[in-house]
């Protein structure tokens, strides 16, 4: 295993990266450049998440290459948009700006196959407690992920498993902590993400769901 660097709190606006620019108080992104065949609702639910709590995710039903995400508030949406623009997410990079709609309509009726969901009573917001830590630590997309949550149980072997059964290969593992966390290392940042969004809260024993962020440790 390589040396472990400590942790940077990397606060909204890190050193080398430009500010994002005023959103006027919207609290809705669009995105668009999307793999339009890969894309759903609970992905994108998953991964801007990481940056906010999200509320509803709407995919166009006649350009499913885009979608409109609403967050709680305007902040987490800057955030979301600073560090995803740009990054690669099933190989094509991800265009986001601030939309000009400030909400996201939810459909009369469920005509759109699913494309758009409200996310507002979910349970699997990052930032719903007041001065959550989680707000320390807010990373951009690395090829290491940082795992929590981990039961005595679980093993190495059972985590490469994990991540194997969805098509991730593990190319770094260490643990952490008492083994109750750890650093999982894909060879890619694109892969980073879709293991991300694929194995977020995937139930590890009975009573135990895994968590996953990104992290600015080295494996």
């Amino acid at each position: 295993m390589g040396s472990v660097q400590s942790p940077v709190s990397t606060h909204v606006t890190p050193v080398g990266v430009r500010p994002p620019p005023n959103n006027n108080g919207s609290t809705v992104l669009i995105v668009s450049n999307l793999n339009e065949d890969r894309v759903y609702p609970d992905a994108l639910f998953t991964l801007f998440g990481v940056y906010g709590d999200v509320t509803r995710v709407k995919i166009m039903f006649n350009k499913k290459d885009t979608a409109l995400i609403q967050f709680t508030d305007p902040h987490q949406a800057l955030t979301a948009l600073q560090f995803l623009n740009g990054q690669r997410l099933w190989d094509k990079p991800m265009k986001i700006a601030v939309s000009r709609h400030n909400i996201v309509q939810l459909p009369k009726e469920d005509t759109e196959n699913g494309l758009t969901k409200d996310y507002t009573n979910s349970l699997l917001h990052r930032f719903r407690k007041p001065n959550s830590k989680n707000f320390q630590n807010i990373y951009p997309p690395s090829h290491v992920l940082h795992l929590s949550n981990i039961p005595p149980s679980v093993t190495e072997n059972d985590i490469r498993v994990l991540f194997a059964t969805k098509g991730f290969e593990v190319t770094g593992f260490r643990f952490m902590k008492d083994n109750k966390m750890a650093l999982v290392q894909l060879e890619t940042v694109d892969l980073a993400i879709q293991s991300l969004i694929e194995l977020h809260n995937s139930q590890l024993t009975e009573n135990s769901h895994l968590r996953i962020s990104f992290i600015k440790i080295a494996v």
